[in-house]
């Protein structure tokens, strides 16, 4: 007996639907409107992006990086109903990956110039899509910055069911003479840091495992019913605790520039691996002596999140510090003689530390006591 033949197979059956990609591009290019800039040629749509830069520039040295929101989406995707849509969720991890990827670009004292995101899924809903490019179109344009352009991937069978991921990219530009590199960094010189206003985008999957929240795929209600739930030494819900947007810096920070040596964005990795990507590598040009940075965790506030996660996982001191910012978002060095500057310039900078010599291969960091 003869096989019965096949329906003609479809792409939209193996689950890609070129049509309501199309759909929603359209909606992106509404809802990007609102980032631009006038060196910008064209807009979204066109195979590539362009981005004049004009005559503006004497030497400019260009720079790029990307990230990613990571696992801090799936906490956002347990809040909707079914659809796993709540769009002020959403739309607040497109301002986390655009702070994100723009403060990583400052560190060198660049001016960002325009971000590009992708987003890929197996089966988010246009409503989703639409709502995190949204969110990167706000947060581009409080910072000046244009949304140049973006890509969409449904990858069924790559990503499980309600998984995604939005990934920046940003490029921005500074003149040679003003790069922030470390270089001039010294011993004696002082360490100040500005404050986060929580996780910001690392350690979620740390966080995740210590709360017991998104890590059992049956456990979707429960986890919803858990963030929702209003806990006093949070003086919030957990979700609000966890899902508030990543700070920007460079407001702050760009009155400061010219007296900047060095800053450290504390992200994936905590201080250990950050604050030394500030220092030179080498001995420093000023003393010869290899450097590291003495922190005193004293010195700064730590956000009531972070001890809530410390004690529901039982994680040590130095997990913790090697992981989260614990409420320190920025890090930056400036000499001794322009402290007083720093202070009216940036009202809200802390002293965090300083710069000290350090034995060995230095880079370190090291804790007051």
């Amino acid at each position: 007996m003869a096989d019965k033949p096949r329906d003609p197979l479809t792409y939209r059956a193996a689950g890609v639907d070129l049509e309501a990609r199309q759909r929603v591009v359209q909606r992106y290019r509404e809802v990007a409107k609102r980032a631009g800039r006038p060196e910008v040629l064209g807009g979204i749509g066109p195979f590539a992006g362009l981005f004049a830069l004009g005559a503006k520039y004497h030497d400019p040295v260009l720079v790029a990086t990307t990230d990613t929101v990571g696992t801090k989406g799936k906490l956002a995707a347990l809040l909707g109903p079914s659809t796993g849509l709540r769009t002020g969720r959403y739309e607040g991890l497109g301002h986390d990956i655009v702070n994100h990827c723009v403060n990583d670009a400052f560190t060198t004292g660049a001016e960002p110039l325009f971000f590009m995101d992708t987003i890929v899924s197996a089966d988010l809903s246009d409503d989703a899509k639409v709502a995190l490019v949204k969110g990167v179109a706000d947060a581009c344009a409080a910072l000046g910055v244009a949304l140049l352009g973006g890509e969409t991937a449904d990858m069924p069978g790559v990503y499980v069911p309600g998984g995604f991921d939005l990934i920046g990219f940003v490029v921005g530009v500074v003149e040679r003479e003003a790069v922030i590199d470390g270089s001039r960094i010294a011993a004696g010189d002082l360490l100040f840091g500005l404050p986060s206003n929580g996780l910001h985008t690392n350690g979620y999957s740390l966080a995740r495992q210590a709360l017991g929240i998104g890590v059992d795929a049956g456990s979707a209600e429960a986890d919803r019913r858990r963030l929702e739930r209003f806990e006093p030494e949070l003086g919030e819900t957990l979700a609000e605790a966890l899902l508030r947007s990543h700070r920007c810096y460079l407001p702050e920070l760009r009155p400061a520039l010219s007296v900047i040596k060095g800053m450290a964005h504390i992200t994936g990795g905590g201080f250990e691996e950050n604050v030394p990507r500030m220092l030179p590598e080498g001995p420093s040009a000023g003393s010869g002596q290899r450097l590291g940075a003495r922190l005193d965790k004293r010195a700064w506030p730590v956000p009531p999140i972070f001890p809530f996660i410390q004690r529901a996982g039982s994680i040590a001191d130095a997990e913790m510090y090697r992981v989260f910012n614990m409420g320190l978002g920025m890090v930056f060095a400036v000499a001794p003689s322009d402290a007083d500057h720093v202070r009216a310039l940036v009202p809200e900078a802390l002293p965090v530390g300083e710069v000290v010599s350090a034995r060995g291969r230095g880079q370190r960091v090291e804790w007051a006591t």
